[in-house]
C-alpha cells in the first residue's frame, strides 16, 4: 500500500492530482488545507501535527510520498529509519512539483522506481543517485528479484556491487532461470561479459566479480579462497518436486528425504518452487505442512492427467493398482515443469521408508503454467 501525505496547499493539489493516477492509494492531507481539493478523489484529513501521524503510516504502508521539503522528511522520519532490507520506500516531492526525490529504500525498497513514477505523472524530475541505476549496470542486490530468484552470498553483496559499477570485468555465469533479468533499455554495460557455465568463464582470477545464476548448491571453482569473496549467488526457482507418500506419513519422513537427495545431487533447496502430487493427496497434512514450511507453491493432479507422461523411467504396477497411474513422482514433476517451457528429469524417482521423490529442472520459461487440477477440478 501507498500514502500520499501533504502538509501545505500546493503539496494537497498535487497529491490529489497523484492520487487520480494512481487511484488505490491513500491521500491523507492536513484539515487546514481541505478547501484546496476539487473532491474528485477521497482524502483522509489529518488535524494533528503530521510528526504525530508519521508511526501509523511507517507501519502501514510500503511506500510514502511526501509533499514536504526534503529537510523536515529528513528530520521526521530519522526516528524511524532501521534498515533498507524493511523500511518503506520514502519519496519527496518538493511544493512546485519540480523533483521526485527517493529519500530512503531507493534501490531495495523501490523509492527510485516510485520517484520515477511519480514524476512521469505530476511532470517533475527524478533525482536518483544509486549508482547502479544511475550507471545504467546490474543491481547486484535485485537481479532477478521480479522473477523470485533468491540471493546467497550476502556478505559479498557490497564488493561485487562496487566491482560492477566500477566498471571491472564481471563474468555472469547463467546455468538456468528466466533469460530475461536485463530490463534496461541500454546494452548491457561492455565490463559484463555473460557464460553458460563456469568452465566457459575461464580464468576466475581476472574477474572483479561473479555472479552466479543456478540451482547447483555448490560449485568447487566458486568456493576457492581466492575467488569466492567475489561472488554473489542467485537461486532461480527452477525446480518440481514429484511426491508420493502413504496415507499417514509424518513430516520428518519428507524432511528427511528431500534433503538427503538435494544433497546427494548438489541441488540447492532455493531452487525448489513447487510441490506436486496426486489430488487425492491434496489433504495429506506431510505435504501441506512441507509445502509451508518451505513456500512453496503447490499442483496436485488427477490420475488421468498423470498417465502416460513421457518421460518416466520407473513406471510401477504396484503405484497403478493403488492410484491409477503407474507414476506419481517422476509423471508429476515432468508435467508440471513442462507448462513453463522444456524440463528434464534430473532426479528419477527415489525413495524412502513411505515417500517417494522426483525432481524435474525447468530448463526456460517459454510458456506461462497453469496449476495442477485438484479432485473438485479447480486449480491448486
Amino acid at each position: 500500500p501507498l500514502a500520499l501525505a501533504a502538509i501545505t496547499r500546493h503539496g494537497s493539489r498535487h497529491g490529489e492530482a497523484l492520487k487520480l493516477a494512481i487511484p488505490e492509494a491513500d491521500l491523507f492531507v492536513s484539515k487546514k488545507w481541505s478547501d484546496a481539493l476539487s473532491g474528485k478523489v477521497p482524502a483522509l484529513l489529518y488535524e494533528r501535527p503530521i510528526m504525530e501521524e508519521i508511526p501509523a503510516w511507517w507501519a502501514a504502508y510500503d511506500g510514502i510520498v511526501f509533499f514536504v521539503s526534503l529537510g523536515a522528511v529528513v528530520r521526521m522520519i530519522a526516528p524511524y529509519a532501521r534498515d533498507k532490507h524493511t523500511d518503506p520506500a520514502i519519496v519527496v516531492v518538493d511544493d512546485a512539483a519540480r523533483f521526485a526525490i527517493p529519500l530512503l529504500s531507493g534501490h531495495l525498497g523501490g523509492a527510485n522506481a516510485l520517484a520515477e513514477k511519480v514524476a512521469a505523472i505530476l511532470g517533475a524530475t527524478p533525482v536518483i543517485t544509486t549508482a547502479s541505476d544511475v550507471g545504467g549496470t546490474i543491481p547486484v542486490d535485485l537481479l532477478g528479484r521480479e522473477f523470485g530468484w533468491t540471493v546467497e552470498r550476502q556478505e559479498n553483496v557490497t564488493g561485487v556491487s562496487a566491482a560492477v559499477v566500477n566498471g571491472e570485468l564481471v563474468a555472469v555465469v547463467q546455468e538456468c532461470g528466466e533469460a530475461g533479468w536485463w530490463t534496461r533499455p541500454t546494452p548491457l554495460p561492455a565490463n559484463i561479459r555473460v557464460f553458460r557455465s563456469v568452465p566457459e568463464a575461464g580464468d576466475l582470477s581476472r574477474y572483479g566479480a561473479i555472479l552466479w545464476i543456478s540451482d547447483r548448491a555448490e560449485e568447487p571453482a566458486l568456493v576457492h579462497p581466492a575467488v569466492a569473496r567475489k561472488v554473489v549467488a542467485y537461486r532461480p526457482k527452477t525446480l518440481v518436486l514429484g511426491m508420493g507418500c502413504d496415507r499417514g506419513t509424518d513430516l520428518a519422513q519428507v524432511e528427511e528425504l528431500v534433503a538427503r537427495t538435494f544433497a546427494e545431487r548438489n541441488l540447492a533447496s532455493a531452487s525448489a518452487r513447487v510441490l506436486v502430487s496426486l489430488d487425492r493427496k491434496q489433504d495429506e497434512p506431510c505435504l501441506l505442512e512441507f509445502i509451508a514450511r518451505r513456500r512453496l507453491e503447490s499442483a496436485f493432479y488427477a490420475r488421468e492427467d498423470l498417465y502416460g507422461v513421457e518421460g518416466v523411467q520407473n513406471p510401477s504396477a504396484v503405484v497403478e493398482k493403488y492410484t491409477g497411474t503407474p507414476s506419481v513422482s517422476e509423471a508429476g514433476a515432468l508435467l508440471h515443469a513442462r507448462r513453463f517451457g522444456d524440463a528434464d528429469l534430473i532426479v528419477p524417482k527415489v525413495k524412502g521408508k513411505q515417500t517417494t521423490l522426483a525432481v524435474a529442472r525447468i530448463l526456460n520459461t517459454a510458456k506461462s503454467a497453469p496449476m495442477g487440477k485438484t479432485a473438485a477440478g479447480g486449480n491448486a
